[in-house]
């Protein structure tokens, strides 16, 4: 099993399969997951401060917040499976050689 960061290896990546690595194992997941659960956890928490508030005027505010960051939670969750399958799809019409980027990405994996 190869390390994160396997410096000097023959690969697809022109040398740049450390930096696949990170990108898709580190930044990746940090995006899908970590931006997702901060924007919920902003949100339930301005809804319970206008709870606690007890303005129903605020409290709507606060439901309108925290629906528009679901709604961007999911989106930004979903954006890297969008990317991939776009570029599945871009990579199996398209002409030239797209092989490469696409075993890169595989060998990140």
């Amino acid at each position: 099993m190869q390390g994160l960061f396997q410096i000097g290896a023959i690969d697809s990546c022109n040398g740049l399969l450390p930096v696949v690595k990170v990108i898709k194992k580190g930044f990746f997941p940090l995006v899908q997951l970590g931006i997702p659960i901060l924007l919920i956890i902003l949100g339930t928490v301005d809804l319970g401060k206008a709870v606690i508030v007890s303005e129903e005027k605020e409290v709507k505010a606060a439901q309108s917040r925290l629906i528009k960051r679901f709604i961007y939670a999911a989106a930004v969750f979903f954006v890297a499976t969008f990317v991939s399958v776009l570029m599945n799809i871009i990579s199996q019409g398209g002409e030239g050689d797209t092989s490469s980027w696409e075993s890169c990405w595989r060998a990140a994996g």
